[in-house]
């Protein structure tokens, strides 16, 4: 396996595919060949293209990369209801994907609401896993915790404003997706972090019909179906080799999330970028990259 977090982009190119998977249509990015697949999940309100400086560098450590718009992101299926978003929904999303690439073996890296999915997916052991990294989300049960305490708590405001009806849906999408575009610019250190061609790609995604709704239906699914719901399975402890990324500097999420996390993990590596917003693979993909290479290389046979 290589071992550099350095690949230039050309050497790799990204190309869009369509994927059958769970009964669903999934517009996916995919990169390099092989039959080890890393699948990189994107957040709130982001879009395969936030993992585009880590599929090169990935397809060049020998992997096929597959980095899809989840249900109801990008042009992939936009089922209508909040039910059809609820965990296990996702989590099955996952599943159907890796078995539809074929490749004997999956490493699952994920970022915000991703790496919800994919915490539970680990924990509930749905498909085996060479290696789990996550980028800025913390254990579920760690976040449930840290709820109830008020440096999370105002943090998490935005999560109750999701469950008003209609208005954050016209929020997301009106003035063709301006307001995706403030929210991503006012939280992030660098505003090079979303040139104009990402900004272009989520404020039309956002834009599209149904879209917003199809997004925001992640937070009410979540808060609908309960606790008990997205908890459920997460206590066992994953023995799969786990990597979590961390800005510091994150808007929705403070570092006290973190805390306990080593109790639901039993190979855990933390490794923390100072200065680093929420939208860290984007905003430090260098740093982020080395990090991911040299973990592959110490945790994931070749």
């Amino acid at each position: 396996m290589r071992q550099t977090g350095e690949t230039p982009a050309g050497s790799f190119p990204v190309t869009t595919r369509t994927v059958a998977a769970n009964g669903l249509s999934f517009e996916v990015s995919e990169c390099g060949t092989g039959d080890r697949l890393a699948i990189c999940l994107h957040g709130f309100p982001e879009h395969a293209i936030s993992w585009r400086r880590q599929l090169p560098m990935l397809a060049g450590l020998d992997y096929r990369v597959w980095a899809p718009n989840q249900r109801g992101y990008g042009r992939s299926s936009r089922p209508t209801r909040v039910e059809d978003y609820a965990i296990d929904a996702l989590i099955a999303d996952v599943a159907a994907l890796i078995d539809a690439s074929g490749a004997s073996r999956t490493v699952l890296i994920a970022h915000d609401w991703g790496g919800v999915v994919a915490w539970c997916f680990a924990a509930r052991r749905v498909r085996p896993l060479d290696a789990l990294i996550v980028l800025n989300m913390p254990h579920p049960a760690c976040y449930h915790r840290a709820l109830g305490r008020w440096r999370q708590m105002r943090k998490a405001w935005y999560i109750m404003a999701f469950q008003i009806p209609f208005l954050p849906d016209w929020l997301l999408r009106v003035g063709n997706g301006w307001f995706v575009q403030r929210m991503l610019l006012e939280s992030t250190k660098s505003p090079s972090t979303f040139p104009p061609d990402a900004l272009a790609v989520y404020r039309a995604q956002a834009a599209a019909p149904g879209a917003s709704t199809a997004m925001l239906a992640w937070y009410r699914a979540a808060i609908r179906g309960g606790w008990d719901r997205l908890l459920r399975g997460t206590e066992a402890v994953i023995e799969t080799p786990t990597l979590v990324i961390w800005g510091e500097d994150d808007v929705a999420l403070d570092q006290i999330t973190l805390e306990g996390t080593e109790k639901y993990v039993a190979d855990l590596t933390i490794r923390r970028l100072p200065g680093i917003s929420h939208w860290v693979q984007q905003e430090a993909p260098d740093a982020v990259n080395e990090l991911i290479s040299h973990f592959l290389a110490e945790k994931v046979s070749a």
